[in-house]
């Protein structure tokens, strides 16, 4: 058995829903797809599909394989096409999305400087916190915070964010700093409206916090933190250059939640052109970079 041809016709199976279809796309016949199928399970030893006369679905092991199988085969199509494209000058659109303010702070002038020094891409960013699809939405590369839950994607992890609590050291002197997140309830904060969460141990919790302040984008809640109204949450990014120059402090480090990744994602079916592959590398080094650069220490 070819294992390659194999993870190629399983792929195509569940990209196409049928047995039937695979065997008309991939242009050989019926049951050599099904031969083809029942010598890859054999192989690894486990069912990969249920089937039945009317439906197929995947199975754990399955979706397992699916994912890994992806990412083996775009490994594979990257490689041959870096070969014949390494040559060629990068050219054409790419269309890129990203948070609004991730993308204003760090995606758009890494952008900028990557069409600076490649004339003949065009860049479309769309910034919105909405997750939108990246297939139909015929986007090429999409950066995302958080873990990602779409399988069908290829995903990159390039840095991590911390949700953190800070506040102005004046206002921190003033009213003392919490020990505990239900302490912000009897505090001034700076709210979008929506609970915060905290880990306490193995358990996480929400706190609804309460303020006179209240704003449904960052900059303006963390500019009101700067200047003394309470206490805010932000994303570590986001308040880093304030961190800096302490202008804010971070309390509460003890009961942040995990750090969650920001991953660059992208189709994995299609074959990524050239310029798209030199993106996906530049966004790598450029908002990782920097990334790790605003991540505020934690406490030790």
């Amino acid at each position: 058995m070819d294992k390659l041809r194999a993870m190629q016709a399983f792929v195509r199976i569940v990209d196409e829903g049928s047995l039937t279809a695979a065997a008309n796309a991939l242009g050989t016949s019926l049951p050599s797809v099904v031969r083809t199928l029942a010598e890859l399970e054999a192989s690894v030893g486990c069912r990969l599909l249920n089937r039945t006369t009317r439906r197929q679905a995947l199975t754990e092991e399955g979706r397992h394989y699916l994912e890994r199988s992806r990412r083996v085969l775009a490994d594979i199509d990257d490689l041959e096409a870096s070969l014949a494209d390494q040559a060629i000058e990068p050219r054409g659109r790419l269309n890129i999305t990203a948070p609004v303010l991730l993308g204003q702070m760090l995606v758009a002038p890494a952008t900028r400087r990557f069409v600076q020094c490649h004339d003949k891409v065009q860049c479309n960013l769309m910034l919105t916190d909405q997750i939108v699809n990246l297939v139909e939405d015929q986007i090429d590369v999409g950066v995302r915070i958080d873990h990602l839950q779409d399988s069908t994607l290829v995903s990159q992890a390039i840095g991590t964010v911390r949700r953190v609590v800070v506040a102005s050291p004046a206002y921190v002197a003033q009213h003392g700093a919490p020990r505990h997140p239900k302490d912000l309830l009897q505090a001034d904060c700076v709210s979008a409206g929506r609970p915060w969460l905290f880990r306490e141990g193995a358990h996480e919790f929400k706190l609804t916090v309460q303020g006179k302040l209240s704003f449904n984008v960052g900059p303006p809640a963390i500019e009101a933190c700067v200047e003394g109204a309470g206490f805010g949450m932000f994303l570590s990014y986001q308040v880093a250059p304030f961190l800096a120059t302490r202008q804010l402090c971070v309390v509460l480090e003890p009961f942040e939640r995990a750090p969650m990744p920001v991953n660059i994602v992208y189709p994995q079916a299609r074959l990524l052109p050239w310029r798209t592959r030199l993106f996906i590398d530049w966004i790598r080094a450029d908002v990782g970079g920097a990334l790790r650069s605003r991540e505020p220490p934690q406490l030790r």
